[in-house]
């Protein structure tokens, strides 16, 4: 889980300034989305460091919300489309 987040982590633009999240045409709002996952990745990170184990359940859920944020993303212009066969 510990991997997943740091992929994450440097595939998603989390530093982004306001200006750049919020400009022309949006498909979503990037500004929200990536409030949320970041909360969703800091709870992971705190619940790992309690010592809590993740199941399947847990990890295809991280990685499903990842996936759908990212898109919204690509899709307002914030990061390159992924190369990867299930995006």
């Amino acid at each position: 889980m510990r991997e997943l987040i740091a992929q994450v982590r440097a595939a998603i633009p989390f530093e982004s300034a306001e200006a750049q999240l919020c400009s022309g045409v949006c498909n979503g709002c990037s500004r929200k989305l990536l409030e949320y996952l970041d909360t969703e990745l800091e709870d992971w990170e705190r619940r790992l460091a309690q010592g809590e184990k993740p199941g399947l359940d847990d990890f295809s859920r991280l990685i499903r919300t990842s996936r759908k944020i990212h898109r919204v993303l690509e899709r307002n212009g914030l990061v390159e489309a992924s190369r990867g066969a299930d995006d």
